[in-house]
């Protein structure tokens, strides 16, 4: 899916939902949204994804009747959120009943650096080159996030994966 089919679903999502709605976006999904070039097969958003809530048991019935895949993403049980991360969210704008945000750039970089795979890396340099991550403030947050490794699931080698975009960024 690319951002037009993105925004096309999330059209179509906001016609079935009750007035008011929010959802915030989280993966590719969300890196597309913001202008990644590279396609994504999912919708990531940020909910419980073993009770998800009734808007959310909605988005997932919509999903499937559109044949695509959507998931709820408790995105503060993989990593610690960044300080500060409830602000720095990203208004998409209104589609229908729903209003679409992306999730603090931060928080999805600490999870793509987190989970490390080479497209996760692409999307780390992605946000780092079109200023949505400033490398400086991101490395600090890792460190912060360290202390709190223990209570997530959060990647024992994250500083290597850090040293790894570091070498992808051209900064060793």
């Amino acid at each position: 899916m690319d951002n037009a089919e993105i925004q096309s679903i999330l059209q179509t999502m906001g016609k079935r939902v009750p007035p008011a709605s929010r959802l915030v976006l989280v993966g590719g999904s969300a890196l597309s949204l913001l202008g990644s070039p590279r396609p994504t097969v999912d919708i990531d958003f940020i909910g419980d994804d073993v009770y998800p809530v009734p808007l959310h048991q909605t988005i997932l019935r919509i999903a499937e009747e559109l044949d695509i895949d959507a998931e709820p993403v408790p995105l503060d049980k993989f990593i610690p959120l960044p300080k500060g991360s409830e602000g720095r969210v990203i208004r998409v704008g209104q589609f229908g009943n729903l209003e679409v945000f992306i999730a603090d750039p931060y928080s999805i970089a600490l999870s793509k650096l987190d989970r490390g795979a080479d497209t996760d890396y692409d999307d780390l340099v992605f946000l780092v080159q079109h200023n949505h991550v400033d490398m400086n403030e991101f490395e600090r947050m890792v460190q912060d996030a360290l202390p709190h490794a223990r209570q997530v699931d959060f990647h024992p080698d994250i500083l290597k994966h850090l040293q790894g975009l570091k070498k992808r960024l051209g900064m060793q």
